[in-house]
């Protein structure tokens, strides 16, 4: 069993800053991609940041030059660092990643979402 699970959300004041976590476990035996995801109310997901196994990242427009994805392969962890946060980047925030277990193949796992709330 493989499960993502996230942590860092919160309520920031607009400007501030606040860093995501979502860490791999259970029966991982190799991870592809590994990235973040974030749904408003009544919208589809959609992508914010994801880092490749070779450490190329790809961001969605309306973060570029305000947050960053990385990665620590050792601890199976991918971060989000967002800076500049405005109300606009309220939303649940959904960790991703492309994972190979001992079990199957790669395939797609969820973290349970975290809340990331900016208001002043």
């Amino acid at each position: 069993q493989v499960q993502l699970v996230e942590s860092g959300g919160g309520l920031v004041q607009p400007g501030g800053s606040l860093r995501l976590s979502c860490a791999g476990s259970g029966s991982i035996r190799s991870i592809n991609s590994m990235g973040w995801y974030r749904q408003f109310p009544g919208k589809q997901r959609e992508l914010v940041a994801v880092v490749t196994s070779d450490g190329s990242t790809n961001y969605a427009d309306s973060v570029k030059g305000r947050f960053t994805v990385s990665r620590d392969k050792t601890k199976n962890t991918v971060y989000l660092q967002m800076n500049d946060l405005k109300p606009e980047d309220t939303a649940v925030y959904y960790c991703n990643g492309e994972i190979a277990s001992q079990y199957r193949e790669y395939k797609y796992y969820w973290g349970q979402g975290t809340q990331v709330t900016v208001s002043s």
